[in-house]
């Protein structure tokens, strides 16, 4: 098996991953036009966000990439597979597919749960289109994950498709010591509704390993989505991911993201809100310790009129690590009548850590709703004082407080989303693997968040009909 650091790879490699996945013509040459522009991008296109992004902490000497890799599991991880056997899912290990489960009634009713390449030997045409649907130009990561991806997740959610379980997609860097550069894409058809989860895992390593990723969702008229994703990577690994998500007419799209992993998480997140009542709902909790990094950038491009758009982050930071919130609204000439929302808030739970929020607005139009908030504070003293009154020590009394500040973002999540990212705010208050297991501690925290809002919701109804 042929590895090459991704600091010495050159056209011939990316002739050579061509080659060895027997691609057509036309990918090969989107790959080499890509892998100029890669070459030619600084890490971080934008003036004015250079000076605060962390994207060189990357080691691209470090960095391995492989001909052919073949990846495999790491044991830690094995409990979690052996818990979804029976659930829809698909398992990425590095740059292979370990396993699909899709029921046959549902598979015979048209969906599709494969890998990139699969998707291009049977629906070539439509996998090129929304290939070639994002411009690698608009950042160097995104031409690089064009010119070499080695991997890939394809799923589509047929035309009137109802989905009452999630579709699960658990990624996995492999312990071979090869990074994954993953191309994957999502499309809801007209009138479909599904969820899926997305978990990341890496291994503990010697050398930095990295999970690059460029995923597209395309959301047709009247669909709606609730994606989720929780990035447990450890913290010898860096995480890359580009999102592009495009809703047309009356579509919907509800995103929770999680970033608890790794020493490197760039998320870059665009919201096209391409049809008259599109809208985009965009939930993120970050969770930061030692010496982490998470460059955080989401975009609120309104084309039509009457779309809505709302981005909330939320960050905790301990230690000496640092996030960074980018986020524009941007509302063209002739979408009249839309709404966008767009906040980050961060707190430091130690002098050392700090956060960073440049949010913008675009307004080319007339009678639109758009506002941006941002705040950095450290934790409240008062607070602290409060609560040691009360016979609390001031670490219990930090995570109260950090549950009261997240509990905005999460109220609008279903418990079980809900119970997921507490428990692994758990794990990580307590040093222990960040993998969801169904063990006795997350079982109770379900059984709190299944019934945590029900008082609030009776008495809500009780007043509404009264």
């Amino acid at each position: 098996m042929q590895t090459l650091a991704l600091s010495t790879i050159n056209p011939g490699h990316v002739d050579d991953i061509s080659s060895s996945k027997n691609e057509p013509e036309w990918l090969k040459q989107f790959r080499k036009n890509s892998f100029s522009i890669y070459q030619e991008l600084p890490p971080e296109v934008s003036p004015l966000y250079n000076k605060y992004t962390d994207a060189k902490r990357m080691d691209s000497s470090q960095i391995s990439l492989a001909i052919s890799p073949k990846g495999t599991v790491f044991d830690a991880l094995k409990p979690r597979l052996d818990e979804l056997k029976n659930e829809m899912h698909i398992i990425q290990a590095g740059s292979d597919i370990f396993r699909i489960n899709i029921p046959d009634e549902l598979k015979s009713k048209g969906l599709v749960i494969s890998s990139i390449y699969d998707a291009i030997k049977t629906d070539g045409d439509l996998v090129r289109r929304i290939l070639e649907s994002s411009d690698p130009k608009e950042d160097k990561y995104t031409a690089l994950n064009h010119a070499v991806f080695d991997s890939g997740i394809f799923i589509k959610i047929p035309k009137n498709m109802v989905l009452e379980k999630p579709i699960h997609i658990v990624s996995s860097i492999s312990p071979d010591g090869n990074s994954t550069v993953s191309r994957n894409i999502v499309m809801a058809e007209q009138n479909s509704k599904a969820s899926i989860v997305q978990e990341l895992y890496a291994p503990k390593a010697a050398k930095q390993q990295a999970y690059m990723e460029l995923l597209t969702v395309d959301a047709h008229p009247n669909s709606n989505l609730n994606m989720t994703t929780f990035e447990a990577l450890d913290q010898s690994a860096v995480n890359f991911s580009t999102r592009y998500c495009n809703i047309q007419q009356d579509a919907k799209i509800n995103w929770y993201l999680g970033l608890f992993g790794s020493l490197l998480s760039r998320y870059r997140t665009n919201f096209y809100l391409n049809g008259t009542g599109a809208s985009a709902d965009d939930a993120e909790i970050v969770f930061g310790d030692n010496e982490q990094s998470f460059d955080l950038a989401a975009n609120l491009i309104h084309q039509k009129p009457s779309t809505e758009g709302k981005v909330v982050q939320r960050a905790v930071l301990k230690n000496k690590s640092r996030s960074l919130f980018k986020g524009m609204i941007r509302i063209v000439e002739g979408a009249s009548q839309s709404k966008s929302f767009l906040s980050g808030r961060s707190i430091l739970l130690d002098k050392d850590a700090k956060s960073d929020a440049i949010p913008g607005l675009e307004i080319l139009t007339n009678d639109v709703k758009a506002t941006h908030s941002a705040s950095v504070a450290q934790v409240d003293e008062e607070q602290i004082f409060y609560l040691a009154c009360r016979c609390l020590g001031r670490a219990e009394a930090e995570r109260i407080i950090v549950e009261g500040f997240l509990e905005p973002v999460s109220r609008s999540m279903s418990y079980q989303v809900r119970a997921w990212i507490a428990y692994l705010i758990e794990s990580k208050w307590n040093g222990t693997d960040l993998i969801l297991k169904s063990d006795e501690n997350l079982r109770s925290i379900v059984e709190v968040e299944e019934v945590r809002y029900k008082e609030a919701d009776q008495l809500e109804t009780h007043y509404k009909y009264r």
